[in-house]
């Protein structure tokens, strides 16, 4: 007998402790042949640079480098190279993110906290990022603009890709050519855990970046949480996942095309409506249903409903908003009757979709909002991918000559206090006598 195809059906508030569970952990288990294989890739690139780095390509990709970078020209080539009408599209989209990012650059702010004190804050754009592009079964040219067109306008010094080669030795011509596009200043012919130690740590032909950013599979999953004391990363990505909140104006045709559309990612994504009634629950169940049975990639879609796919019913929408915040989607929309009313009631996720004419497929492409987002719950305290996370901050205070009178003593009495006495010392070094 067949495995339903929707894992957890019925009512959220009747979901057994283990079923709640496992929606709501979605971490995984940790594979420590993975993290010591990860860590052995690691130290060889470390070790050996640029050497490593060919035996990998060999290794991996079954490629032989002859260069590890891929001249701008074969980018500029694969660019033009492209069907007119998709590489209007990509433009759009790299278009629509540059302006969305834009308005999200940050200002010096300046706070004078007593007469004469002044604290600030100055953001400063990173001097090199890295940015990560799946390769192989997974290719996703969208992702290069995701990474590369806000760090551009952040104002990033010089920003590089990696992405595995292919039989030729270079990454698919969709990657170069949205690298093209997107202005990457360098880009090179690597994947793996191997890309991110090159970028963490550097070698002979690949510089070290201040931040890595982008999506992988495992071992660059893994790569990203192991080189962390060497280099900023973007908030740890797994598998895709998405919640909808529906009530009666929602079509359950529409929800069952959100939720396959996350199911398509992966077999390990996870797909969950929450809907007000039984009656839109098991109305969205069938129509997930008919989509399945349509769908193109039938298995991976199949694989991640029967695995983590949810359809459950509520008796209102007040009962819906605790959950959504436990949960921590990566994607949420909401489809009600007011999505712009419940919009402030929903909390923890990675970006939101608001009314059910925002398909998540809009967001993941062209609205110019940005689709690397935090996964597994981690939108508690994650944010997705923006133009913050090519700045650092430099804060700095300014003190005039009266303000240093009127701190010394206050000051030099903490640091008695501490048993730091130098302190004492260095504050009232500037009274009035």
């Amino acid at each position: 007998m067949n495995a339903p195809l929707i894992k957890y059906r019925g009512r959220l508030n009747a979901l057994s402790p283990d079923a709640r569970r496992r929606l709501l952990d979605r971490t995984g288990t940790s594979d420590i042949r993975v993290a010591q294989r990860t860590a052995d890739l690691i130290a060889r690139v470390r070790h050996q640079g640029d050497r490593a780095l060919r035996e990998m390509a060999r290794e991996f990709d079954r490629a032989e480098l002859q260069s590890l970078e891929v001249p701008r020209s074969v980018c500029e080539e694969a660019l033009a190279s492209l069907e007119p009408k998709l590489k209007e599209a990509l433009a759009r989209a790299a278009r629509n993110i540059a302006k969305a990012h834009a308005a999200q650059k940050p200002q010096v702010t300046e706070v004078e906290t007593e007469p004469g004190i002044v604290v600030g804050r100055r953001p400063d754009p990173l001097g090199r990022v890295g940015v990560y592009a799946p390769g192989g079964r997974a290719v996703y040219p969208s992702s290069v603009l995701m990474g590369v067109v806000p760090a551009k306008v952040a104002g990033v010094g010089e920003v590089i890709v990696c992405s595995p080669p292919g039989p030729d030795g270079k990454p698919s011509a969709g990657v170069l050519a949205a690298a093209a596009l997107a202005g990457a200043d360098r880009v090179f012919a690597l994947g793996g855990a191997g890309a991110v130690a090159a970028m963490a740590y550097g070698t002979e032909s690949v510089p070290r970046v201040d931040r890595i950013v982008g999506p992988g599979n495992a071992y660059v999953a893994a790569a990203k949480l192991q080189v962390v004391e060497a280099v900023a990363i973007d908030a740890p990505a797994g598998p895709s996942e998405i919640l909808v909140v529906a009530d009666s104006s929602a079509d359950p045709e529409a929800v069952a095309r959100e939720m396959l559309a996350q199911a398509e990612h992966d077999p390990d994504a996870c797909c969950v409506t929450v809907a007000v009634g039984d009656v839109l629950a098991q109305a969205v169940a069938a129509a997930v249903e008919r989509a399945a049975a349509r769908a193109q990639r039938h298995e991976i879609v199949t694989r991640a409903l029967r695995e983590r796919g949810a359809v459950l019913s509520v008796d209102s929408l007040e009962e819906a908003w605790p959950f959504v915040a436990e949960f921590a989607p990566e994607h949420l929309l909401i489809a009600t009757t007011s999505p712009m009313e419940d919009l402030p009631k929903a909390r923890n996720a990675g970006t939101v979709f608001v009314g059910q004419y925002a398909s998540v497929a809009y967001g993941d492409y062209m609205t110019g909002a940005n689709h690397v987002l935090p996964t597994a719950g981690l939108a508690r305290a994650y944010s997705g991918l923006s133009v913050l996370d090519f700045y650092r901050w430099t804060t700095y205070q300014r003190v005039t000559r009266d303000a240093a009178a009127r701190l010394a003593d206050d000051v030099g009495l903490l640091a008695d206090s501490e048993g730091l006495f130098a302190h004492a010392d260095a504050a009232r070094g500037w009274r009035k006598s």
